[in-house]
């Protein structure tokens, strides 16, 4: 790195998060849109965890894994959504230099971990399905802990190499970071470093946290799909699918969106933000919905909360 590089690098204290570009008149809207979104994902995931943890019936490793899920939604959606409420209203709408580092850490690090978790998800159903009589064996209370530690440990190894690979980049072209929040993409693209290695490195982490989460799922859900259509009883394949649908529904949601955004060229980053919108806020939001609405057993332990407790 040259050494003017390296001076502008130490100059550099803060950015500017651009966010949409809209008309002024429209960020009351965006603002009230937000807030809404995000009162609701407080509200579901929060409500979410403490139904799993009052009801004795939930007390198995779905749940578990379940309140995690909405455990890391609640996090990296709130790493995301206050700090872009508050540019709404602010007319510098920076970020100081920090900031951008602890938001791209834990945001890298929570996502990270959700798509471990949801391969974690997808095995735990293969062996419900697949090998039920099994299940109480396989799938003890060390697996599920493990599992799940191993998911933070993958989000906090990751993250910890994007983020320290990132800010050793140069940022003499701008401050200006053409987003709603500080993602490596769009840090790179104002930078004035060689991006070679930083090209690498995201390839080398999409490698090896996608490609084994995506092929854990879809062998989990080929071997499901398999035994479930050897059920005999219409009624049997309903409970069995039944039991999948709501976690397919938030792997399409999460991983559809993650996908569109990083084939999108960086000339198009209007479309970028979109995308981001649907795993920063969107899925956060559906997760809980998804699985209340779809489960008999979350929404007769919410029931049974509403009883107990009459002022919520």
């Amino acid at each position: 790195m040259s050494e003017r590089g390296t001076d502008n690098h130490s100059e550099v204290t803060d950015f500017i998060l651009l966010g949409f570009r809209v008309r002024s008149e429209l960020h009351i809207l965006l603002f009230l849109l937000f807030l809404l979104v995000y009162a609701m994902i407080l509200l579901g995931n929060v409500g979410m965890m403490t139904i799993i943890m009052t009801d004795p019936r939930l007390n198995t490793p779905m749940y578990f894994f379940l309140g995690n899920l909405s455990f890391i939604d609640l996090f990296y959606s709130s790493v995301i959504a206050p700090k872009a409420m508050i540019n709404f209203w602010s007319e510098s709408k920076s970020i100081s230099f920090a900031g951008c580092v602890t938001q791209l850490f834990l945001f890298a690090l929570f996502i990270v971990a959700e798509a471990f978790l949801l391969a974690a998800m997808a095995y735990d159903r293969f062996i419900a399905i697949c090998n039920p009589l099994l299940y109480s064996v396989q799938m003890t209370a060390r697996l599920c802990m493990q599992l799940v530690a191993g998911s933070y440990l993958c989000g906090s190894v990751s993250s910890i190499l994007l983020t320290s690979v990132t800010f050793t980049l140069s940022f003499c072209a701008s401050r200006a970071i053409d987003h709603f929040y500080c993602d490596y993409r769009p840090l790179q693209r104002i930078s004035c470093s060689d991006l070679y290695f930083l090209k690498v490195v995201s390839f080398f982490l999409c490698s090896i946290i996608i490609l084994p989460t995506i092929i854990v799922i879809i062998v989990s859900y080929m071997y499901i799909v398999s035994t479930v259509l050897k059920i005999r009883s219409t009624e049997g394949r309903k409970k069995a699918f039944s039991t999948c649908s709501s976690h397919l529904g938030v792997v399409s949601v999460l991983y559809g969106a993650v996908i569109f955004m990083y084939v999108i060229p960086d000339r198009f980053p209007e479309l970028s933000k979109v995308a981001s919108l649907c795993y920063t806020l969107v899925t956060p939001m559906l997760n809980p919905l998804i699985y209340s609405l779809r489960n008999k057993d979350v929404k007769e332990a919410l029931k049974k909360l509403l009883k107990k407790n009459p002022i919520l």
